[in-house]
């Protein structure tokens, strides 16, 4: 299980339970706020939390009743195969129950955490019952080559037949001598209705490769070379090779293709494996200040005892070579390539925030931010390091951010909104395009894997709490003049002006920044009705939301702060009372179009029977 779960305590009367457990898994506690006294992080609301958590991929140990769980995630279940485990304990201890994951983990926790509190694990699998183990789960270090075929297997074995072991004993069944076969083995094998073939990852693949390599290229040396010595790819526990090399598009498709690792080191410590080398370099050492960096690689990231199995071979432009460990690798040496994720949080609603954003959050080991940005995580950025930035250091955090992701580091930087809606995204970006000298980043950063989610802006916030003011063309304009020059934001606003856009004004007044919204007011009334409506929204998705409806000629700055979203309609934009309030929308223009197509339709009738 790759994620650390969290305990939850719902009251009082499991909180003893519920930290004991955490001290079992090393997990953290989240406790209800007033309800539990101690914990690692609260939350208001049991069902929300849950169901962040659930869609950010933690696996979760309720200390509490199995229905809250259940009602929590339903409307949210997917894919049980890529779903976190759910388990419920009673208050008591007494009783352990895995709802959700049972081949992902549940089982397993459920067992182990049983034993620890001398409980009772409810466990209903049929598998776990009967065999004792789940097929689909093996040890770690092992790779279930076809796993769609555990689930016939399952049945045959359940139904009686008998079982025959090729191969080391990782389930440790007695074999029978039936039909139903579990290998074991480092070689090609097919799997089928009756077998099931695991790889033990004892192997480490080193790579190299010219400066964008194609990624066919290195893939047909890499599969070549395993058949030849007739070594599966699922026998590959890892992909190594120098840091200045992480960014190789070769060397990033090979991992997600054979779906493990990729691993990287210095010059320095690829030179100290020169005395075990089979091919050392001189020509390579010249270029990269190491004598190998395939076989070098392999070797360093396998770890002490690790042999090459297959010396260096190459391609015209990439290398490989294949180092065995004496048992399977679990913990690769070596680092990761950094990943600097950029998430936008949505106006601070966690029902708001998106499951992939909740994931990359919950996946960071580093979040980076604003401080109150970071502070509307909530129990979701318990237990990680913060770095907190002040408004006015947005480079200072992007520069941060992008240095520690390049140590090899996972790091979230986290915005308001949309990251790359007047947010920091844009400025990820321009620090990686500029110079050494112009105030860029290091090389190392510009390594890093960059990854952008999107996340609901206040634009969008707005518009729905509106109805639909954004039904037809529309820009966005910020007020702002530290970055944008007055000029340029007084020639955009004519534009917008007579373009007739429905118009959302971000950034619209500061402490010290009062005028430009009124002259906007006034650009805007030389173009449209005076009675246009404006929406004024402020703190979207938080208890002290208000939304407010306005005309246009009596907009007024001091009823507006940078918390503020200004909506301003265009000419066909309406607000309707709707039963339920002022609805604010502006029509497409669907109607004419189906009026005229139906007068069309007329027309050629006519001219037909003419």
């Amino acid at each position: 299980m790759a994620v650390t779960p969290v305990v939850l305590c719902l009251n009082r009367s499991g909180e003893a339970t519920a930290h004991r457990v955490a001290e079992i898994l090393g997990a953290q506690v989240h406790g209800r706020e007033g309800r539990v006294d101690r914990a690692d992080a609260f939350f208001p609301n049991a069902l929300d939390h849950v169901r962040d958590l659930f869609a950010a991929g933690t696996p979760i140990v309720g200390v509490c009743a199995s229905g809250i769980l259940i009602r929590a995630v339903a409307p949210i279940l997917a894919d049980k195969r890529t779903e976190p485990p759910v388990l419920s304990i009673s208050d008591d201890g007494s009783v352990v129950i895995p709802l959700l994951g049972g081949h992902r983990g549940a089982n397993r926790m459920a067992t182990d955490i049983a034993a620890a509190l001398d409980a009772k694990a409810a466990v209903t699998t049929a598998g776990d019952i009967a065999i004792g183990v789940a097929l689909d789960v093996p040890p770690a270090g092992y790779r279930l080559a076809n796993p769609e075929d555990a689930k016939p297997v399952m049945a045959a074995l359940l139904s009686g037949e008998g079982l025959t072991i090729s191969g080391e004993n990782i389930f440790c069944l007695d074999d029978t001598g039936g039909p139903v076969t579990l290998a074991v083995t480092e070689a090609p094998l097919e799997g089928s209705a009756s077998r099931l073939v695991y790889h033990p990852q004892a192997y480490v693949l080193g790579v190299g490769c010219a400066r964008d390599a194609d990624p066919a290229e290195l893939r047909t040396l890499v599969d070549e070379t395993l058949t030849q010595a007739n070594i599966a790819p699922g026998a590959i526990a890892a992909i190594a090779t120098l840091d200045l090399k992480a960014d190789e598009p070769a060397m990033n498709v090979l991992a997600r293709e054979l779906g493990v690792p990729l691993r990287v080191f210095t010059a320095d410590e690829l030179e100290a494996m020169t005395p075990r080398l089979a091919n050392p370099s001189d020509v390579v050492f010249a270029e990269v200040g190491t004598h190998g960096v395939s076989e070098a690689a392999a070797l360093a990231c396998a770890g002490e005892g690790a042999t090459l199995a297959i010396e260096k071979v190459k391609t015209a432009n990439t290398t490989c070579a294949l180092a065995k460990a004496p048992a399977p690798v679990t913990s690769p040496a070596g680092r990761a390539r950094g990943r600097l994720s950029v998430v936008g949080i949505g106006p601070g609603q966690a029902t708001w925030r998106t499951p992939e954003v909740s994931r990359l959050v919950q996946e960071a080991e580093e979040l980076v931010g604003y401080g109150l940005y970071i502070d509307l995580l909530g129990p979701l950025a318990a237990g990680k390091t913060r770095s907190d930035f002040p408004l006015g250091g947005e480079e200072d955090r992007c520069r941060y951010a992008l240095e520690q992701a390049a140590q090899g580091k996972n790091v979230a930087l986290v915005c308001s909104g949309d990251a790359g809606i007047y947010a920091m995204g844009a400025l990820v970006f321009e620090l990686l395009d500029r110079g050494a000298g112009e105030g860029g980043v290091t090389d190392a950063a510009r390594r890093v894997d960059v990854v952008c989610s999107p996340g609901v802006s206040a634009l969008q916030g707005a518009a729905a709490r509106a109805g639909a003011p954004l039904g037809h063309d529309f820009c966005t304009i910020s007020l702002s003049d530290l970055l944008t020059p007055r000029a340029d934001i007084i020639r955009r606003l004519n534009a917008a002006a007579e373009g007739d856009f429905v118009i959302a004004f971000y950034n619209p007044v500061s402490k010290t920044r009062r005028t430009l919204l009124a002259e906007a007011r006034d650009i805007l009334l030389r173009h449209r009705p005076a009675d246009t409506p404006v929406m004024l929204a402020s703190n979207l998705g938080r208890p002290n939301e208000t939304v407010r409806y306005r005309m246009l000629k009596d907009l007024q700055v001091d009823e507006v702060d940078m918390l503020t979203v200004v909506l301003i309609g265009s000419s066909n934009t309406r607000l309707a009372n709707l039963g339920e309030g002022s609805r604010m929308f502006t029509p497409r223009g669907y109607a004419r179009r189906i009026d005229g197509d139906l007068k069309d339709v007329g027309n050629r009738h006519l001219e037909t029977n003419e």
